[in-house]
């Protein structure tokens, strides 16, 4: 049975809007970064709204840092270990004048990882520092070598990764995660993520010209089943 004309020319109109926003999305593309975290009172992991070098944990903290790749800081990778302070802690005793700091170091899985390379396994550590350390400074007592850019981004934990620092995935490779999107060790880089989205200002979602290309393709398919209802 042959299908009418306005039928054949909607289902065109269907697949060309699939297409559009299919394109749409094979261009999103995420960080590659470590990015940092506060035990939320055993309850789990928070993103930290500072970076490692201007948070003052108290002692009995449990901080955490993450590799992973993600678009912003609202879908990246948590560290895969509970915060739990007493089971980092418990072969560290106090010592007056110090506090303790647990630490989970997590470099992720080998999807994250950069080409050529391998993650380590995740490990914690118990970092007994001054009262007055940072995160930054606890971390840098149990995790040399650390590893920094020219804008203080934090690249690298016990040498992972080997090189690169923040680099974007994906199609388009050519932009990098700030000392913003991902822990940086100075005061001017305070914040870890935030709702930080990329370069180019964009989420998740279609950009302004997958949307134009979109109701381009609503407008003449609407415009054809017009025209074809006419010469009926």
């Amino acid at each position: 049975m042959r299908r009418p004309l306005g039928t054949a020319v909607l289902l065109l109109l269907v697949g060309a809007v699939l297409a559009v926003l299919g394109a749409g999305s094979a261009q999103a593309a995420g960080y590659r970064y470590w990015s940092f975290w506060e035990g939320d009172g055993g309850k789990g992991w928070t993103y930290a709204t500072q970076g490692p070098s201007v948070v003052r944990p108290d002692d009995g903290a449990v901080q955490g840092f993450r590799f992973s790749v993600s678009e912003d800081s609202r879908d990246s990778a948590q560290p895969r270990r509970a915060p739990d302070f007493g089971a980092v802690c418990a072969g560290t005793p106090a010592k007056d004048g110090r506090k303790r700091v647990a630490l989970v170091v997590d470099p992720g899985t080998p999807a994250d990882a950069p080409a050529g390379e391998r993650p380590p396994a995740l490990r914690t550590a118990c970092a007994q520092v001054a009262p007055d350390a940072s995160t930054a400074e606890a971390l840098a007592s149990v995790a040399k070598p650390l590893r920094y850019d020219g804008s203080a981004m934090l690249c690298a934990i016990s040498g992972y990764p080997r090189s690169g620092c923040g680099e974007q995935t994906g199609d388009g490779g050519s932009g990098k995660a700030t000392a913003t999107d991902g822990p940086s060790p100075s005061d001017e880089d305070a914040t870890t993520g935030g709702d930080s989205e990329g370069s180019d200002g964009s989420g998740g979602g279609p950009s302004a010209g997958v949307l134009t290309g979109v109701g381009a393709v609503l407008v003449l398919g609407v415009a054809a089943v017009l025209q074809a209802r006419r010469r009926r």
